[in-house]
């Protein structure tokens, strides 16, 4: 039992996301139609002649004429078939007309509404509280990527990136999982028809090789994948009710709610994680309208506000809610609030370092941060020492170049208050040279130069300045 129970987890870990293609070009399909409605026998059928198409054809029809694509294929499933009409009557047909062919160029494959998570067997996923961030929407580079059996379909490529890597494709019911089999596809008639654009398509047959989870690879058309989904509605996002939003990595619209980003070690398990979170968590009544998506992500560095050129991988939480008004967000808060006391309590054992929390609801002028770290006191000890480190470097590197000067300190002793101050000695009587603390001989008008509240200075315990007056 515990054998078939570690096998059945370890299987979850490793279980791959399925995303399948949602138009097609299928002659019955009739939103594929300029009329709405698929041809019927006194219908003159009119296929673009410079537009490449590929059509799946499920059943036979009768047409009165049909002019074809220049470049194009039909493809007949079993009893299909195209007949001239002889003139008989048909029901539901009494007067004909020319029916064209809609444009299925503009299928982009970085639109997110043209994709659905879907079973392997290809059903549906249900409802559930998990749901993607906008850029996971689209398939990622370990995912498999479904067209459905007995479909026909055309989908632009144009990508930002040189290669769009997947684990697997499924075409007319044919999974191609490895290199050689995809190129096999790619070499014959169908491939050119279906796919165009600038993207080359990539099956490794390789899933995610890190428990931790893996990035999804879609940062660089993040832009591409946004204006698709703004396109689609309505070329703005909606107002959120929240007065400064949550902007989560690899999302497009700002979110009320909270979002949580988890530093990590070896030991964390992306996938245990989440199903830990939903069983203890999210099941709870309290949580009924919470939606989470938890992946990993590459945040960029930031140092003295200096953005960096690296990037470093977290896991990041992104929780929303269904409630409205001033108290949109406030679930996703109280859910946030719990997963980081059970960091502060178990985050260790769960192979998490530190998280950090970012909350907006419509309740808050702007958002509230908290962190829980759990063994980060030698990592900020260190960043300390080296901020410490970086400023006495700078002023020391401006004193040399002469930018600053720094005054010494004579401490006060009670015969010099009795004595006339003592003319500078030579240069020849200062002792030996000290690469640190050099002393320059004062200008006539060094008073006016120097300020007098500057404060800026140090003892040097090596020189003596009694010994100059000796």
């Amino acid at each position: 039992l515990l054998f078939l129970l570690a096998l059945v987890q370890l299987l979850a870990a490793t279980a791959a996301t399925y995303k399948q293609w949602i138009p097609n070009t299928n002659f019955e399909t009739a939103s594929n139609w300029d009329k709405g409605r698929v041809p019927c026998a006194r219908d003159v059928v009119q296929f673009e002649k410079d537009k490449v198409v590929s059509v799946f054809v499920r059943s036979p029809h009768a047409l009165t004429d049909m002019y074809l694509p220049l470049s194009g294929e039909f493809v007949l499933a079993a009893g299909a078939a195209f007949t001239a009409f002889d003139g008989s009557w048909d029901p539901g047909c009494d007067s004909g007309g020319t029916v064209r062919f809609a444009d299925a160029e503009h299928h982009a494959w970085f639109d997110p509404t043209l994709w659905q998570d879907v079973l392997p067997s290809g059903e549906l996923k249900a409802d559930g509280p998990i749901f993607s961030v906008d850029e996971e929407r689209v398939p990622c580079r370990y995912d498999d990527v479904i067209f459905q059996p007995q479909t026909s379909f055309r989908v632009n490529t144009d990508t930002s990136q040189p290669v769009i890597r997947l684990r697997s494709i499924s075409v007319m019911g044919q999974e191609l999982n490895t290199p050689s089999s995809w190129a096999g596809y790619l070499a014959g008639p169908s491939a050119p028809l279906q796919f165009h654009g600038n993207g080359t398509l990539q099956v490794t047959g390789a899933g995610c090789p890190d428990k931790s989870g893996c990035a999804c690879g879609n940062t660089l058309d993040g832009p591409r994948i946004c204006a698709a989904l703004l396109r689609a509605s309505g070329r703005q996002c909606p107002e959120p009710a929240c007065q400064s939003p949550l902007q989560p990595l690899g999302h497009c619209c700002g979110v009320c709610g909270a979002t949580i980003n988890l530093d990590f070690t070896p030991d964390f398990d992306l996938q245990k994680y989440q199903d830990r979170l939903v069983q203890e968590l999210l099941s709870q009544p309290k949580y009924a309208g919470v939606q989470m998506a938890i992946s990993k992500v590459h945040k960029a560095q930031t140092f003295l506000g200096i953005v960096s050129r690296s990037a470093t991988p977290v896991i990041q939480i992104v929780l929303v809610d269904d409630r409205a008004g001033g108290q949109a967000g406030t679930a996703a808060e109280q859910l946030a609030a719990d997963i980081m006391e059970s960091i502060a309590q178990h985050g260790e054992a769960l192979g998490i370092s530190s998280g950090k929390m970012e909350v907006a609801t419509g309740s808050t002028a702007s958002g509230q941060v908290g962190s829980h770290p759990v063994s980060r006191i030698t990592v900020g000890t260190v960043m300390g020492l080296l901020f410490c480190l970086l400023l006495l470097g700078g002023i020391l590197f401006l004193y040399r170049k002469g930018k600053l000067r720094l005054p010494v300190l004579r401490p006060p002793q009670p015969w010099h208050r009795l004595e006339e101050p003592a003319s500078p000695a030579p240069a020849s009587d200062q002792g030996f040279d000290n690469p640190v603390f050099s002393v320059e001989p004062p200008d006539a008008d060094l008073g006016e130069e120097l300020p007098k509240d500057l404060q800026v200075f140090y003892l040097n315990p090596l020189y003596d300045a009694s010994e100059t007056e000796t």
